[in-house]
């Protein structure tokens, strides 16, 4: 019993930075969707991501061959092989690549000290949703792996490694594949779990000021994380690759942000009051 809670202190203690991260995700995503399905999808999205870590590890996808190397298994918990904190941040990145996908295709109100996304249900389960959401994603690990490969030079540690060099700082092109399969599965896998369709406003939901820039912020906090380290480390090379790979989708992303402001018509809005009656925007009323 002694060792077993050493073992669960040491999983919070060696990977604080997972679980402030995993604590933004429950901010941002129960006042959005409530208690109930960011629980659900907790549970979900953790079992999906382990399923996948798992199978590559013993089968080869869908990621291409790696291996955890199991150095801190006597100090955090690991479970089958694969280390409790990696599958565990399938689920915030998810969460946080979704929410910026529903930022980017929805139309923007703004009033007083607020902004908030007029998402409906039918954005919500899009298609586009669904693939932009998994694109999103799958950028992130393209600068999240690279240095996570690093370990052995900061305080991840050396955990895994590839059976072969891949061509991309050492990562091969398949574990991109493997993520973009992965993060179609687990969007979808959210969008099923939020698409029944509800008489009021699910336990948890709340309308803090600027809720819907949560999610985006968090995605942009885990990619300037990563970044960060990259350059701390010393490799300029590959941070400089991951800058310039983000730097056009983000000016993009702000400046049609800025543009779609109160562009929205009554249409928008009164389906977005249909669909969601207990947001600020529905409390604030439909007059354009």
């Amino acid at each position: 019993m002694d060792h077993f809670l050493e073992i669960l202190i040491g999983t919070f203690t060696m990977r604080p930075y997972v679980f402030a991260f995993f604590g933004a995700f429950l901010l941002a995503c129960v006042p959005h969707v409530g208690w109930r399905r960011t629980l659900t999808f907790t549970v979900v999205g953790y079992l999906i991501a382990f399923s996948s870590e798992w199978l590559s590890i013993n089968t080869g996808f869908p990621y291409g061959w790696y291996y955890y190397i199991d150095t801190t298994k006597t100090r955090e918990l690991w479970i089958a092989g694969v280390p409790f904190f990696d599958s565990l941040s399938y689920v915030f990145l998810t969460y946080c690549s979704y929410a910026t996908a529903l930022f980017i295709l929805s139309p923007l109100k703004s009033w007083r000290w607020n902004l908030v996304t007029l998402e409906t249900r039918s954005i919500r389960r899009s298609i586009p949703a669904l693939v932009l959401g998994a694109f999103l994603q799958t950028f992130l690990d393209i600068v999240i792996d690279p240095v996570a490969l690093q370990g052995h030079r900061w305080f991840l540690g050396q955990i895994y490694g590839y059976r072969e060099q891949g061509i991309h700082f050492g990562v091969p092109l398949s574990n991109y594949g493997g993520w973009l399969l992965t993060s179609l599965v687990l969007v979808a896998a959210f969008q099923l779990i939020d698409a029944r369709r509800l008489s009021e406003a699910p336990k948890g939901i709340f309308n803090l000021p600027f809720r819907s820039l949560l999610g985006p912020v968090l995605y942009l906090s885990v990619l300037l994380f990563n970044l960060g380290v990259t350059l701390w480390i010393g490799e300029t090379f590959m941070a400089l690759a991951g800058i310039l790979m983000y730097t056009l989708p983000v000016v993009l992303v702000v400046v049609l942000a800025l543009q779609r402001v109160n562009r929205y018509t009554k249409a928008d809005l009164g389906e977005h009051v249909r669909d969601y009656p207990w947001t600020s925007a529905g409390r604030a009323g439909t007059n354009l």
